[in-house]
């Protein structure tokens, strides 16, 4: 019963998975791409999806504070559509907004270079989407 956790940029994918219990969440990989190849980045979670039993997919939904979607939230929905037509396997959207700043802040606490923190920080995002989503399921599930 595993659950995979996506952060999408405009050339990048981060992806993380949680354990086979569903419970522990982890970076599994950075996906680079040309900028705005979703359809390449699509299928490299479909092979994923191969190689895991992956029950659910947690995508970030980049919302403005205000609650409002723009750009980024389009362009996840777009990824979405993608996906949907790719698999069965439910993608449920999560609000992301400042993930990528608390990846940012854990980075920068944990001394991590500038330059370093750039080839990790997408896999970060996608890990707090996830951690985000489980809570979601504990909750639905009291």
């Amino acid at each position: 019963m595993r659950y995979l956790g996506l952060d999408l940029g405009t050339k990048t994918l981060g992806v993380a998975i949680t354990d086979k219990t569903g419970v522990l969440a982890r970076v599994l990989k950075v996906i680079r791409f040309n900028s705005e190849d979703y359809e390449f980045a699509a299928k490299e979670v479909i092979n994923i999806l191969g190689q895991y039993e992956i029950r659910k997919i947690a995508l970030g939904l980049p919302k403005n504070m205000d609650n409002s979607c723009g750009f980024a939230s389009k362009r996840s929905l777009e990824f979405k559509n993608i996906l949907e037509s790719m698999t069965d396997v439910p993608i449920i959207l999560v609000d992301e907004r400042l993930t990528t700043l608390e990846a940012e802040n854990i980075l920068i606490s944990a001394d991590v270079r500038r330059e370093n923190r750039k080839k990790v920080i997408d896999g970060l995002a996608a890990q707090i989407i996830l951690e985000t989503f489980i809570k979601m399921e504990e909750n639905n599930n009291e």
